[in-house]
């Protein structure tokens, strides 16, 4: 994966004071809270078109596909058309959550075929710390100069890799399968959401939140590759991530990619592993 995946505060405030500015995707979202749209209409950066994760991001959840499944093309097609993307225009997003949830828009459009996707490094945190404006209430898609009407963006899928249960199943043996939730979850101390505690046997933990430094941007790109190496990402053939419903394992693979390393995501996550009571679950930390 050689794309750029993150822009700055400054590269993005100079591009929307363009004539061409990006298209611009609020995706506040967080398990648990479902005002995602209240918190965007409350203040969100001038422009931004906010974008629903479990409506708009996701097809409807069923046992077999976890919480989160990778939605029908056609529905993502007419979802980013609404929100005004067009053939080759460039694309940046964010949320208010170190771009864990963001980085569910950045990986779908990727795979979508979108070439130009990044994330705003450190989110709307970011865009607060340096003074910048927000704005209230709803907002429409921003048009470029000389523009034909926005939502005309073809999307074609396969530009990213996936994989199954079984796929997951056979990296955890012959590659690397990193689970990117919290280490309790891991570990199988707790489950809030799911049907069943633990992880998928010789998956190897890296929290999701560890990518990212106190000021909530993403780590440099030398610490996520030794990050990453650490766990076995420099021997690997494949790497494979997954979390709880395929929505913060979209942000590993974002850090992997910064770090230049390619990674598949399994989208049904532990979400459908634990549903399926065929499948094994392992508890405990990691074998030393």
């Amino acid at each position: 994966m050689s794309a750029r995946v993150t822009t700055t505060v400054e590269e993005l405030r100079r591009l929307l004071d363009s004539g061409q500015p990006p298209v611009l995707l609020d995706v506040r979202w967080a398990l648990g809270d479902p005002h995602g749209r209240d918190h965007y209409e409350a203040g969100h950066i001038p422009g931004a078109v906010y974008v629903d994760l479990d409506r708009e991001l996701a097809g409807p959840p069923s046992p077999e596909g976890g919480r989160h499944p990778l939605p029908d093309l056609a529905d993502l097609q007419a979802s980013a058309r609404s929100w005004g993307l067009g053939d080759g225009r460039p694309v940046v997003v964010y949320d208010d959550l170190g771009n864990t949830a963001a980085a569910r828009a950045w990986w779908l459009l990727r795979w979508a075929g979108v070439p130009e996707v990044t994330l705003l490094d450190g989110a709307l945190a970011a865009w607060r710390a340096a003074g910048l404006p927000l704005e209230s209430g709803p907002s429409a898609p921003q048009r470029a100069a000389n523009a034909p009407d926005p939502g005309h963006v073809t999307l074609r899928p396969g530009g990213l890799p996936v994989t199954d249960a079984d796929g997951a199943a056979q990296l955890a043996v012959t590659g690397l399968l990193l689970d990117a939730r919290a280490g309790e979850r891991y570990r199988g101390e707790q489950e809030p959401v799911d049907p069943r505690a633990g992880h998928i046997p010789g998956a190897v933990s890296a929290p999701t939140g560890e990518n990212l430094a106190a000021d909530g941007t993403f780590l440099p790109p030398e610490e996520l590759r030794k990050r990453f190496e650490d766990r076995g990402a420099g021997e690997a053939a494949v790497i494979g991530v997954y979390c709880g419903s395929g929505v913060t394992a979209a942000h590993q693979i974002a850090a992997l990619a910064i770090a230049g390393f390619d990674a598949t995501l399994f989208p049904g996550s532990w979400s459908a592993w634990s549903a399926d009571p065929a499948r094994p679950a392992a508890t405990g930390p990691l074998p030393s």
